[in-house]
């Protein structure tokens, strides 16, 4: 038994000098990322290093983006949750500049929300920068509908021919399952086709066409969206045609024919009256020549009784 201590010791100490050869040969890879690292306040210890070289990550890419946040201010971003959004396959480069971004603009926004966002598949920089500068998109889109304007009916029948654009921020809290820009897009044009519907008549449209706007605004159309409506203009209105004078042009033809095809049933039904009277002064006539036929049977009758003489 005393004679395999030794042996045991030199295995011992060969597996040890190993594993330091590995670490040395590893550490010094890294050494001027860590040097990088420490140099820059990013707080990465050399084995983080080392343990991400053995997770298949990029160290280089978490000592980047960390000292670009580090150094941006935001210097509460444990390591570990770069690691694991890089290992979630997410943009971690993506996510530390959209952060950068609402920092400076003192906007709101957590690691947890930003790294949600990038692995939902939104452009989470565009999403900070459209929260930044407000987006403002045209309602309708011709593009999109094919059609150049909203158009709706007052209650005095007059058509009104509305384009609007609407100023939009990206909401972040809502991104990730909030609806997009079409239903913004589709929400706003049917609330203001209803506040046109809404006005007793057109003048009172033309005169005043930011009524529509705070009608539309007042009704919370952004809400369960990705974006929060900063203000609606009606760029654009014209009056169309009059459609109620065309309704009540419409329905007077129709009363015209329906009155028409009452006249032709009664015509219809006076013409078969006629023809039923005619057909029974036909079987009255023959009626009567019936009754003179039998007159000379009833002379001859009451001739054979002696009931009929001769003076």
């Amino acid at each position: 038994m005393d004679d395999l201590w030794p042996i045991l010791v030199v295995v011992v100490v060969g597996i040890g000098v190993l594993i330091g050869i590995v670490f040395v040969a590893l550490f010094a890879r890294y050494f001027k990322l860590w040097i990088q690292a420490f140099s820059s306040r990013a707080k990465i210890g050399p084995l983080a290093l080392v343990i991400m070289s053995l997770q298949k990550v990029k160290p280089s890419v978490i000592v980047d983006t960390k000292i670009m946040a580090v150094q941006a201010g935001l210097t509460d971003i444990p390591t570990y949750a770069y690691v694991a959004h890089y290992l979630a396959g997410g943009n971690v480069h993506r996510v530390v500049h959209a952060l950068i971004v609402a920092h400076r603009a003192r906007i709101d926004l957590d690691w947890d929300t930003a790294a949600a966002i990038d692995l939902a598949g939104r452009n989470i920089i565009s999403a900070v920068e459209t929260s930044v500068d407000p987006k403002v998109i045209d309602c309708p889109d011709p593009k999109k509908s094919g059609r150049p304007t909203l158009d709706g009916v007052a209650k005095d029948g007059i058509q009104l021919k509305a384009r609007a654009r609407v100023t939009v921020r990206t909401n972040l809290k809502q991104l990730v399952g909030g609806a997009t820009e079409d239903t913004v897009i589709a929400r706003v044009g049917e609330g203001i086709v209803s506040a046109i519907g809404s006005c007793e008549s057109h003048k009172e449209v033309l005169a005043n066409p930011s009524v529509i706007a705070r009608n539309v605004l007042a009704r919370g159309l952004d809400s369960q969206t990705a974006f929060s409506i900063v203000s609606i203009d009606i760029a654009d209105i014209d009056v169309g045609d009059n459609i109620g004078a065309r309704l009540r042009a419409d329905q007077a033809d129709a009363d015209v024919r329906v009155a028409q095809a009452r006249a032709e049933e009664r015509r219809a039904e006076a013409v078969a009256s006629e023809q039923e009277m005619l057909a029974r002064t036909q079987e009255n006539q023959a009626k009567v020549v019936l009754a003179e036929a039998e007159i000379p049977l009833a002379m001859a009758e009451a001739f054979s009784e002696g009931n009929l003489r001769a003076v």
